[in-house]
């Protein structure tokens, strides 16, 4: 590789890199920033309150327009499913990083 070839090289692989590098941080940040609310989805989903507010709804006692999705079988654990499956592959993907370092 000649060194105008290599040059332009790896100034497109950093060209690559950098952006995705700046998105990553900024997931990241997010990711960090709803671990609370995980932990609450997590404590409610089951809870007697979870149950309680289920059997309200299927009582007819909410009001039709209430987003409900709590209130689903599906709604918290695929969330909290989704949770546990990313933080998996971010501890691959940072095991990979680090022994190929």
């Amino acid at each position: 590789m000649e060194t105008i070839e290599r040059i332009s090289h790896f100034e497109q692989l950093l060209d690559t890199v950098a952006p995705v590098l700046k998105d990553l941080e900024t997931a990241l940040d997010r990711f960090d920033d709803i671990q609370e609310a995980v932990q609450e989805l997590s404590a409610y989903y089951g809870s007697e309150s979870w149950h309680a507010d289920l059997a309200e709804d299927e009582a007819g006692n909410l009001p039709a327009d209430l987003k409900r999705g709590v209130l689903s079988e599906d709604g918290i654990y695929d969330v909290l499913s989704d949770h546990y499956a990313l933080t998996v592959r971010l501890l691959d993907t940072v095991s990979a990083i680090l022994k190929n370092r």
